[in-house]
Parts: structure tokens; C-alpha cells; sequence
């Protein structure tokens, strides 16, 4: 089901995903076809994605050879500089300080005490999705930690009211990375995009030269896929 943006102001609600990518276009065409994706120019040389016309994603060139080639999901917050505080005080590490990005934000990249690396995101004239949990668009993160009593605390504290708030409706989920990977796999982020049908869009990935890493297996929230895409991002598809 399709929401609005004024659904997703919850700081701690996933609001944004992005990929860094050796070669854009060939991102392009890889997502384009497997998710019905059209593609803008937008900030800083990078694409954004759009779906019927609403932003979901964007493409991101990766300017060093030594980064990961890797999708990160981005929290909501309104104050990025007093979560920033915040996440350090409990145990995590802000991996590149809070930069404004244009007008379009401030953002920052984190990591949880067991190194697993995600964005925030405070808007500014880009609140994040246009649209989500349609097929084609972003509908669920998975951390996949070694210790997810811990990752519960440390989430918890930081993102509560997005992830048991009386109105909560969390897109966010934990759970032991050996359920999926193997033991030596670091604790990181699964970005999930919808699909109608599972099995279908694994196909689809092997044919845009995608490879299939796990899947399709069954969670408490879908049927779900892991793949990396052409140029070696992780990610994940979900039916339900």
C-alpha cells in the first residue's frame, strides 16, 4: 500500500535508500528493468529514481575503488546533529559527520557497535520516498547482527517511537545474520524492494546478470530473495 510523506516523519523511520555504483549506467539499466524505474539527473552528478512519476531510490557513482559497492538505507530524523550526539552516547560511531547536501538535507552516515553502517537523513526540500511498499519501491530493512538483544537496545533507544510507539508501523526488523549468511558474514543492512512475484523477479535478476545468493524463504514479514545486482550490491526482493 502506497503512503504519503506525512506518514514518515517518525525519527527512525527508513525514509531513504541510495547505492553507490562503479557504473550508473549500467545501474540504470539493471534497476530500470527489473523494477520499471525511470531516472532523473539530480544532486552531485547522481540519478534519482523515480516510479510513476514519485522519487523511491537513487544511483550514486562510487568515486573510490575502496568503498563498497553497497545500497544504504537512511533514517528520518529532524535534528541529524542531536541523533548524531545521541548514537555515539550509546555505543555507535559516526562514520562521515552530518553535510548538507544542497537544500535538499543534512545528511550523515552511522554504524552500530557491531559496525553495521546506515544513514540519516534530515529534510530539507527532499523529504525521501514520493512512494513505498508498492511493487518496484522500497518496503523493508533488515539487519542482519550478531547480537540482536543488543540491536533491539540500541535501536530501541534511538528510534522508539518508530519502532513501539503507539503508532508504529516499523519497516525495520532484526535478526541473526547465520538465519541467512554464513558465520563469518559482518553484521549489515538488507535493503528490500517489493515485487508481485518472487521467484519471478530472482529470474529476472540472473537474466540482467544478477546473481542469487539465498531464496526464496519465508519471514514473518514475506517471501523473500537475496541477490546482488550486476556490479555486486546487495539487496533483497520481497513478495507479501
Amino acid at each position: 500500500m502506497a503512503e504519503n510523506r506525512a506518514s514518515r516523519c517518525t525519527e527512525g523511520v527508513p525514509c531513504w535508500v541510495d547505492a553507490q555504483l562503479p557504473d550508473v549506467e549500467a545501474g540504470k539499466r539493471f534497476y530500470g528493468e527489473l523494477f520499471g524505474w525511470t531516472f532523473e539527473e539530480w544532486q552531485g552528478g547522481s540519478v534519482r529514481a523515480l516510479k510513476g512519476g514519485e522519487p523511491v531510490a537513487a544511483l550514486a557513482h562510487k568515486t573510490d575503488g575502496r568503498m563498497p559497492t553497497v545500497w544504504t538505507v537512511y533514517f528520518a530524523t529532524p535534528d541529524v546533529e542531536s541523533l548524531a550526539r545521541r548514537l555515539r552516547e550509546a555505543g555507535g560511531q559516526v562514520v562521515a559527520a552530518p553535510l548538507p547536501v544542497g537544500r535538499l538535507g543534512t545528511s550523515a552516515l552511522a554504524a552500530d557497535p557491531e559496525g553495521a553502517v546506515f544513514g540519516l537523513w534530515q529534510p530539507g526540500t527532499h523529504p525521501g520516498f514520493g512512494v513505498r511498499h508498492e511493487p518496484g519501491t522500497f518496503v523493508w530493512a533488515e539487519l542482519y547482527a550478531r547480537d540482536t538483544a543488543g540491536a533491539n537496545i540500541f535501536y530501541g533507544d534511538l528510534f522508539h517511537d518508530a519502532l513501539f510507539g503507539p503508532d508504529a508501523r516499523p519497516d525495520f526488523g532484526r535478526a541473526p545474520v547465520t538465519d541467512v549468511f554464513p558465520t563469518e558474514m559482518p553484521s549489515h543492512f538488507l535493503v528490500h524492494f517489493r515485487v508481485e512475484d518472487c521467484a519471478e523477479a530472482l529470474a529476472e535478476v540472473g537474466r540482467l546478470g544478477g546473481r542469487v545468493q539465498a531464496g526464496p524463504f519465508s519471514t514473518s514479514y514475506g517471501t523473500v530473495g537475496v541477490v546482488t545486482d550486476n556490479q555486486g550490491a546487495s539487496f533483497a526482493v520481497l513478495e507479501r
